[in-house]
């Protein structure tokens, strides 16, 4: 692709142009699409998979990960769970021309705030060829217009998956430019789009440090930021044993190559003086690397010293970050130094300390007494999700319907001047 401007040009005035006709679509419209989506990623999921699988062994060659490549990987059983959040985003209320507030004043005008649609989205995102279908669902659903940046490790899944959605469109009477995918991996592209301030009306880039800086360097619009992952998992002086280890190993082991795994360890001095030797054999039996202070690293074996880049690493991996604390105050300090304001768990069984860390812990999501792995759209019942912000505004936390919409204000009066 020689002519990347005009390229951009004509992507973003197309999805402009599908912002108009999504407008009069209807939620029953919008519903048979989101159950036909879902349908045929079952019924094609043979062909997603057999283009998935060329990323996948493209990924091998490059080198990329075991964490990246699962973070890549299509299976037939991801396909039905992804089909199954499509059909749950679709049976979510229609959030389009929902009433936020009303009333009416001592002059009779009746003065309403609603919900109305962003406009245009351009997405940016690696890896995750789910995030194809996520992000496409829940921006048509809201009645935005999507176009799909997605990395070049998954090239031709997103294809595949572009191709089944825009053909959903089409045959429910929908705008095929409601969802469109940058059919180019050149870089170049992607600076065309972020000068497109005039057509596109948000950025949302989710990836790597480097890239969400490039993004927020250069858009000319609004961006939506996912900076790093840097979860921590705190034990507190009166944990439960039994609780700790197995949110501790859920948080670090479930699923590490995602941005909601743990990546650093908290342990009071008086919890882990009844069972840090114990903790860390079970993380290590489960594989997980870990990178201690000089107290946690007394008396167990096979770890390495952690140094201050340890602790402000998102490392993707079986590898964990560990430091034991005097204070939950000092767990608290260490967070805010170290940590990306994503999400944070506190292991207790006091409800003080509960209140102390929820109150000084200022991330996207404070769990208590639960893993980090929560932090996720369709855990918390969105249906999914575009991103897991870390800014304070326009959205934080997981980006559901709601959060990839704005609002207007529409008054009604009866001849009423000022």
């Amino acid at each position: 692709m020689t002519d990347l401007s005009q390229y951009a040009d004509t992507v973003a005035q197309n999805a402009r142009a599908a912002t108009t006709e999504l407008a009069s679509a209807t939620g029953e419209q919008k519903l048979a699409w989101l159950r036909r989506c879902a349908a045929a990623l079952v019924s094609h999921s043979d062909e997603i998979i057999a283009e998935n699988a060329r990323d996948l062994a493209a990924g091998e060659e490059k080198g990329l990960s075991s964490a990246m490549l699962d973070r890549l990987k299509l299976t037939p059983e991801r396909l039905q769970s992804l089909a199954d959040a499509v059909v749950e985003i679709g049976q979510l209320p229609d959030p389009v021309g929902e009433i936020i507030n009303s009333n009416r004043r001592p002059n009779g005008l009746l003065v309403t705030k609603i919900r109305v649609p962003l406009g245009v989205v351009f997405f940016i995102y690696e890896s995750r060829p789910n995030v194809t279908v996520d992000a496409a669902a829940l921006c048509v659903k809201s009645g935005n217009a999507v176009i799909l940046r997605g990395g070049s490790e998954a090239f031709h899944s997103n294809t595949v998956l572009h191709r089944i959605l825009s053909d959903c469109l089409a045959e429910e009477g929908l705008p095929r430019h409601a969802v469109q995918l940058v059919e180019t991996t050149d870089r170049a592209a992607v600076g065309e789009f972020l000068s497109r301030g005039n057509l596109i009306d948000v950025t949302i880039p989710r990836g790597g440090k480097s890239l969400i800086e490039r993004v927020a360097k250069e858009a000319t619009m609004p961006v939506i930021k996912h900076f790093d992952g840097i979860c921590h998992v705190y034990i507190d002086a009166n944990a439960d044993q039994q609780m700790a280890t197995a949110i501790t190993i859920n948080s670090k082991c479930q699923r590490p190559g995602v941005c909601n795994a743990a990546e650093t360890l908290l342990i009071h001095k008086d919890a882990a003086d009844r069972f840090w030797p114990d903790l860390a054999a079970q993380l290590q039996q489960a594989g997980v690397e870990l990178r201690c202070c000089d107290r946690s690293a007394n008396g167990i074996e096979n770890v390495r010293p952690a140094t201050d880049a340890d602790y402000a690493t998102e490392y993707l991996e079986l590898t964990l970050s560990v430091r034991i604390v005097d204070s939950i105050e000092q767990a608290a300090d260490h967070i805010r130094e170290f940590g990306s304001g994503h999400t944070e768990t506190i292991v207790t069984n006091d409800l003080a300390a509960a209140n102390y860390f929820q109150t000084m812990v200022d991330s996207s999501a404070v769990m208590i007494n639960a893993s980090t792995r929560f932090n996720d759209g369709g855990e918390f019942g969105l249906g999914a999700e575009i991103g897991i912000s870390t800014d304070r505004f326009h959205a934080r936390g997981p980006c559901g319907l709601r959060e990839i919409m704005s609002y207007k204000y529409v008054v009604h009066g009866s001849g009423q001047i000022r």
